[in-house]
């Protein structure tokens, strides 16, 4: 069964999904049934291209590499050019919109207005952007609903490590009353080094110089990366509508060697913990850094790697650990995302009844 996909976006995230589903094809046929399709591409800075029968991978991939533009893409009969992200969207036959773009985490945009238009034309859309997820999840879920669309985010909060599809398919039934997580690879990186004996500036300067904070590391060491996850855990987790406003929130950059020290002296680790907590009606939520024991869940975890841990009533706690971010690991998370609103797509299409599968509302957009 053909899955026409239109991606937006087409850096480091979109060419790693691209590459998956080149190296996944055979694969994807025999395990799923799945033909995923790239049919359309659209980036603000390298340019566009869609075809309805599909593109080639092997020669996007080629020419973004030799040239970083699409504009040296071979010419073909039915090839169209140019056509920026919201034509692409409304005027291509594709199912389903990867939506990977630059997209400004305080705004969620452009998108929230692609998931908006996508859903408007009965398209599904999955993303790795936090945004809008942590923004508008109430408006564009009922959106998505409404027009009976599927909507994928499992990359938006660990990247291709299932925080959200684990706990609501493997710890289905059980209540859980508290979510603590290590959320930013960057702070605990951060955090690992200044144990070791570096100063904050030290640390930050490393992990700058890897490729794990930002020339501008604002949005990592204040906290602000982790805040909008902890959003998105509330409200497709605990079904909570938590808001950015409503979680109190601080970074690591005030730490002191005299801190670290004293903690090792105490026998006790800082993270940066971001946490929710049931509390009778309320949800308490907050993104700081915490002194915690070693026999703390999350104590041992060092270096990029992201952790989270849920309390259930019947299972206890579990505590999930892997990558947040990489290229692989959130081709990945879109990957997954598109194999479950496959399996839907063919129940339906299919007439399946009783089939053991993952569907997207069950798993993604409650």
């Amino acid at each position: 069964m053909k899955h026409h996909i239109a991606i937006l976006g087409f850096g480091v995230v979109g060419q790693g999904f691209a590459e998956i589903i080149q190296n996944k094809k055979r694969q994807l046929k025999e395990q799923f049934g799945l033909d995923a399709v790239i049919v359309a591409v659209s980036d603000v800075m390298k340019g566009s291209l869609y075809h309805p029968e599909g593109l080639s991978i092997e020669n996007l991939l080629k020419v973004v590499k030799e040239t970083g533009k699409l504009d040296a893409y071979p010419d073909q009969k039915g090839l169209v050019r140019g056509l920026n992200s919201f034509e692409t969207i409304r005027n291509s036959n594709a199912n389903t919109i990867v939506e990977v773009t630059f997209t400004d985490v305080k705004t969620g945009q452009p998108a929230i207005d692609h998931c908006k238009c996508a859903f408007e034309h009965r398209r599904n859309v999955i993303m790795s952007n936090k945004g809008p997820v942590a923004l508008a999840y109430p408006q564009l879920h009922a959106l998505a609903q409404k027009m009976q669309v599927q909507w994928g985010y499992e990359g938006s909060v660990m990247s291709g490590t299932p925080a959200l599809r684990m706990p609501i398919t493997s710890l289905a039934g059980n209540d859980i009353s508290e979510i603590q997580g290590i959320l930013n690879g960057t702070t605990n990186y951060m955090l690992t080094r200044m144990e070791q004996g570096f100063s904050y500036e030290e640390a930050l300067k490393e992990a700058q110089a890897l490729g794990y904070a930002e020339a501008d590391p604002t949005s990592d060491v204040e906290g602000f990366d982790a805040l909008y996850k902890i959003v998105i855990l509330s409200n497709v987790i605990l079904n909570y509508p938590l808001k950015i406003t409503d979680v109190q929130c601080q970074g690591i950059s005030h730490l002191t060697k005299n801190q670290i020290e004293q903690a090792k002296a105490e026998g006790k680790t800082w993270k940066l913990i971001a946490k929710l907590k049931k509390e009778e009606d309320n949800i308490i939520a907050s993104v700081k850094p915490e002194m915690i024991a070693l026999d703390h869940p999350l104590a041992n975890i060092t270096g990029a790697t992201n952790a989270i841990t849920y309390t259930c009533d019947l299972a206890g706690p579990i505590t999930l650990i892997g990558a947040g971010a990489g290229k692989v690991e959130t081709g990945f998370s879109i990957l997954i995302d598109l194999i479950n609103i496959h399996r839907t797509r063919k129940s339906v299409e299919e007439g399946a009844c009783g089939k053991d599968i993952i569907t997207e509302e069950n798993v993604v957009s409650r």
